[in-house]
């Protein structure tokens, strides 16, 4: 299966927290999208392993994602191995993905940069025709690289190089952040004495929907998320503003 569009997080929720009314939408728009999930979030405070992989795929049927990979690679000790970037190399071959959504280059948790530094080495060496990988039947792969790549913003960035609206999505979004009922505040869904974190606490939402209103206030619109860019971004013409 081919995707257009494929977001890539360090851990399951990552990605709907920084995009996931973006692929909401893309997905109502009719395109192909995918999540990758690099851990399985076993080193998180709350919950574990095998509850986060139940609420990813809960989030996952919200947003209509066609497509959810798990990496396994360790929680909280992701390095820029090169067996690392053969696993998204392996991706990037696989799926080949017009667009690559992924973390940026400073965050709060390191595993979020390590999965940035990994992102930007295997869609430099996806394209290479002498690096070969094979897919999960021992078929070699051929070589491809996405046409762009954007970072969905997550704690460190309050502006963004640009926004997309998602006013008719951020439902969707946010009940799809709320599937992670053992990572969020989510009342009468999760029963635990785990202690609470930067996210269980209600105030997280709160902020959640806060910025992505201030973000909208600044396009126009109600709602928006944010993105950076890796490299120019260049459009056809000025006519598709029009």
């Amino acid at each position: 299966m081919t995707l257009d569009i494929l977001a890539i997080g360090a851990h399951p929720d990552d990605v709907e927290l920084g995009a996931g009314g973006t692929l909401a939408q893309l997905v109502a728009e009719g395109y192909r999208v995918g999540i990758a999930d690099c851990t399985r979030g076993e080193f998180g405070t709350r919950g574990n392993a095998d509850l986060r992989l139940q609420e990813a795929r809960r989030a996952q049927d919200v947003l209509g994602v066609h497509v959810r990979d798990f990496l396994h690679l360790p929680d909280s000790m992701i390095e820029p191995t090169e067996d690392a970037v053969l696993h998204i190399v392996q991706l990037f071959r696989r799926y080949r993905p017009r667009v690559v959504l992924f973390p940026p280059p400073f965050e709060r948790h390191p595993d979020h940069e390590a999965v940035h530094r990994i992102v930007r080495s295997a869609y430099f060496k996806s394209g290479m025709g002498k690096l070969r990988t094979f897919d999960s039947d021992g078929i070699e792969q051929e070589p491809y690289r996405p046409r762009h790549l954007f970072c969905y913003i997550q704690a460190y960035h309050h502006e963004a190089d640009f926004y997309v609206d998602i006013t008719a999505t951020f439902t969707q979004k946010m009940e799809a952040i709320k599937a992670y009922a053992s990572q969020v505040y989510v009342p009468d869904k999760y029963k635990t004495d785990e202690p609470d974190t930067v996210l269980s606490r209600p105030e997280f939402l709160e902020t959640i929907e806060s910025r992505a209103r201030y973000w909208g206030s600044l396009i126009g619109t109600r709602y928006a998320e944010g993105f950076l860019t890796i490299e120019p971004l260049g459009i056809r013409s000025l006519s598709i503003l029009l």
